[in-house]
């Protein structure tokens, strides 16, 4: 394997693994976005909030 090679495989690597991870996260917010919004439509309400719905 010349350096050329390793580097662009090394590259290649990288940018999948870092990819992988972003899309992870994404898909994460989504799912905690969704969840939250759940949970706020049943009526569970964040404890720093007091009934009006302001913060504290």
């Amino acid at each position: 394997m010349t350096h050329a090679q390793y580097v662009f495989v090394s590259y290649t690597l990288t940018a999948i693994v870092l990819g992988g991870i972003g899309l992870w996260l994404w898909l994460d917010r989504r799912a905690r976005l969704a969840e939250l919004k759940r949970l706020e439509e049943s009526g569970v309400r964040r404890r720093s909030q007091d009934r009006a719905g302001h913060r504290a």
